[in-house]
């Protein structure tokens, strides 16, 4: 049998145990499936030719009786819809055109997918994943599932996944928490948006670093709250100017967002003082601080703080694959109570198909070995576009990032005088290639200019290329 046939047997296979049957309707269950399968064959443009289930089989799916169904195939075969092959069984009759309703519509083609431009940031390269040891934690996982994962879901996120994140935590972000404290989310925005509507309340200020994350002030308008931006210098955030009526800030510590500058540990213990004289929340977001390429991962803020003011949020998205949509955030002992009645409300968001997949791919000791992988890769990457721009340090501040997965690239004067971030972003997105404009990451006025260029998800090849034509791109303006 061809591919065609088959996928046609399938296609009618499908389309047939899809009827459903009414015993109380009007119509006797003869005339309702004579209807849907005559409709059927009718509308459809690809069952020439397809193999009828045998009478007994389609009677078993549909809970009818089999006189039943066989006096439906001798109507339609009478009709001229079927035919019957000796020994074989029933077909789609081949000629069928003077019995066919008018020719629906065609269905548009799918669209095709754009694949990722350079440099376009935040994304990892997926084909580090081992796809193979994740197949099979998640053949695992559900091929005889545990009996808990087939009860309610826990609105808290898959309790042996809360234990793998706080023994990662402990090990690479001097972070040491109790898994009651872990909360599986779907992703930034849904950790945000349960710290904003179930802890810190709706009307109250919350201060941001400028420039920052854009769709921070979204969630924020989203969820009610007010914004307070302050702008960064050289060290970061500076606490001493944020307003004592503030309730929360939200901060990038580790690595501030987009710029990558490093909180110092001045700055950081500033921080949490403010914090504990105002009785304010400190969200630390610490979305890829594992990508550290020389020394070891700084501490988190949230270590230092000894969660008692400090939300910690964390994402997959980078580490594993932004499609995986999973989450999380620790949060303090004293808020457990208020945490758990806001997810309660809201239900889970986040999936639980991957979590214990997810759980067993990091407490078997593969998902180190991955993100170690990964840090050596994207480390050589770096080095590698900031060899490939040096035809143009004369234009631009090309200075190493000891981690990330993008560089936030200063214009030099001679630069800055002729032409704007946002000026060279536009052009080059004529070219096919993603750079981002530091100044688009920011509300306050005199914004920043710089440009973001992600590194991380294209291989030195790729690099090379685009940097080329980026150099190029840099000459001409």
């Amino acid at each position: 049998m061809s591919n065609i046939e088959n996928k046609h047997n399938a296609n009618l296979n499908r389309d047939l145990f899809a009827i459903s049957l009414d015993p109380a309707g009007n119509t006797s269950l003869q005339a309702q499936l004579l209807e849907a399968l005559r409709a059927i064959i009718v509308t459809s443009q690809n069952l020439t030719g397809a193999r009828l289930p045998a009478s007994r089989i389609l009677a078993a799916e549909l809970s009818i009786s089999r006189t039943t169904v066989q006096v439906v195939y001798d109507q339609m075969i009478s009709e001229g819809y079927l035919v019957t092959r000796r020994g074989s069984g029933t077909y789609v009759a081949h000629d069928i055109t003077h019995l066919r309703s008018p020719t629906p519509q065609a269905r548009p083609a799918r669209p095709v997918l754009k694949p990722w431009q350079p440099f376009q940031t935040g994304l990892p390269d997926q084909s580090l994943l081992p796809y193979q040891t994740w197949a099979r934690q998640l053949e695992r996982a559900w091929r005889t599932p545990e009996p808990d994962l087939l009860m309610r879901p826990d609105p808290l996120g898959w309790y042996p996944l809360r234990e793998a994140i706080a023994d990662h935590l402990a090990a690479w972000r001097n972070l040491h928490c109790d898994p009651e404290q872990v909360f599986i989310t779907s992703g930034a925005w849904e950790a945000l948006e349960g710290i904003f509507c179930g802890l810190v309340g709706s009307g109250k200020t919350v201060a941001v670093e400028d420039p920052c994350w854009p769709k921070t002030h979204d969630i924020l308008r989203v969820t009610g709250c007010k914004i307070h931006a302050v702008r960064i210098d050289a060290e970061g955030l500076d606490a001493g100017k944020i307003p004592d009526d503030v309730s929360a800030v939200i901060v990038t510590p580790s690595r501030h967002y987009p710029t990558g500058l490093n909180l110092p540990l001045s700055r950081r213990t500033a921080l949490l003082d403010w914090a504990k004289r105002t009785g304010a929340l400190v969200i630390e977001d610490d979305y890829d601080s594992e990508f550290r390429y020389r020394g070891q991962p700084l501490p988190s803020l949230s270590g230092l703080d000894g969660r008692a003011n400090t939300i910690y949020l964390g994402s997959f998205s980078k580490l594993v694959s932004p499609a995986l949509r999973i989450g999380y955030l620790v949060v303090p002992i004293h808020l457990l109570d208020q945490i758990r009645r806001h997810l309660g409300r809201v239900g889970p968001r986040a999936s639980l198909i991957p979590q214990p997949a997810l759980a067993t791919f990091m407490q078997s000791g593969e998902f180190a070995i991955h993100l170690r992988r990964m840090r050596r890769t994207y480390a050589r990457r770096q080095s590698h576009l900031l060899d490939a721009l040096q035809p143009v340090s004369d234009l631009l501040d090309l200075q190493p990032d000891p981690s990330g997965m993008h560089l936030c690239l200063s214009l030099k004067p001679q630069l800055a005088r002729r032409v704007s971030d946002q000026e060279i972003c536009r052009r080059a997105k004529k070219i096919g290639l993603h750079v981002g404009a530091l100044s688009d990451h920011c509300v306050l006025p005199d914004k920043m200019q710089g440009l973001l260029l992600g590194y991380a998800a294209f291989d030195e090849q790729a690099l090379s290329e685009a940097a080329d034509r980026f150099a190029n791109l840099l000459r001409s303006v």
